[in-house]
């Protein structure tokens, strides 16, 4: 099957210490020096609202130096607005140049005020258009993919996105409701790996597993009272591991599309892990099973 192409719909410093950092950039992008970032001029309005949403919801919120940082090398990613301390423009400079943006250079409070309480902003927000979901037809005929069932905490389905990136999967497959937004806390928990692991957003979970099936991916889903370990369960790829969510687990539906349920065994006192990782976990099982 022809893969489609991604279509888009249109730290190490702390924070707060990046306004006090001296720096050659002043407000408006433009440094003392007399240079500018290349690029249109600065005519867009400032975004963003109480809780840290952007006022235009197809304008969703990424903040963090590593989140910014992979949104601008990403081509998948259209960039609306960027607001930075002059220290972090700094940083970011060739990020920034190769994009042609111009920078709103503001102070820390600034970005504090537009984001929600206790938000790690590191010097930087962006507002961008939202990443175009892919069909499960543009799964690779060898893929390895996750499953969310109803993961619902966005600091999880972050962490999640941000092993997945580590471990070069290639896809996670999530449901259009029950699910985080792709973008604000969570993007800032995936560091990143929002970017770089593309999202299939179904209707439905239980159609979307059958149909993976017709696609010859071996389904496992990770169940606490799994018959097998994971580590003595045969894997094959294409592989898709279903995870659910803290506390429900697995839904029925969900567990009879699997076609193998397997636990994790953990030799100490605690038998049980926070799903993400869990995840990390079975990912590292996985890759050595497949190698």
């Amino acid at each position: 099957m022809t893969k489609k192409p991604f279509r888009d719909k249109n730290s190490r410093s702390p924070q707060g210490k990046d306004a006090d950092t001296p720096s050659p950039w002043r407000e408006g992008g433009r440094r003392d020096d007399g240079r500018r970032f290349p690029g249109r001029p600065d005519g867009g309005r400032r975004g963003g609202s109480a809780g840290g949403q952007s006022a235009d919801p197809d304008r969703p919120q990424i903040w963090g130096y590593h989140s910014v940082r992979e949104a601008l090398r990403s081509k998948r990613r259209v960039i609306v607005k960027l607001f930075a301390t002059a220290a972090a423009a700094e940083r970011l400079a060739p990020e920034i140049a190769a994009r042609e943006i111009v920078p709103e250079i503001v102070e820390a409070d600034d970005l504090t005020r537009r984001l929600p309480p206790d938000s790690v902003h590191q010097g930087v927000l962006a507002e961008a258009r939202p990443l175009e979901p892919i069909d499960l037809s543009d799964l690779p005929e060898k893929g390895l993919v996750l499953v969310l069932d109803q993961v619902t905490d966005p600091h999880n389905v972050g962490a999640i996105l941000r092993t997945a990136a580590a471990f070069g999967v290639d896809a996670i497959v999530t449901t259009e409701r029950h699910s985080p937004a792709m973008a604000g806390v969570l993007a800032k928990s995936a560091s990143g790996g929002l970017e770089h692991v593309p999202i299939a957003s179904v209707v439905n979970l239980a159609r979307a597993l059958e149909e993976l099936g017709r696609m010859n991916y071996l389904r496992v889903g990770l169940d606490s009272e799994g018959p097998a370990s994971l580590e003595n369960t045969v894997l094959s790829r294409p592989l898709a591991l279903v995870l659910g969510a803290e506390g429900k687990g697995l839904r029925r539906l969900s567990r009879e599309n699997c076609d193998e349920l397997a636990r994790l065994d953990m030799p100490g006192a605690i038998k049980s892990l926070n799903v993400s990782n869990a995840c990390a976990v079975a990912l590292t099982i996985a890759r050595l099973r497949l190698s």
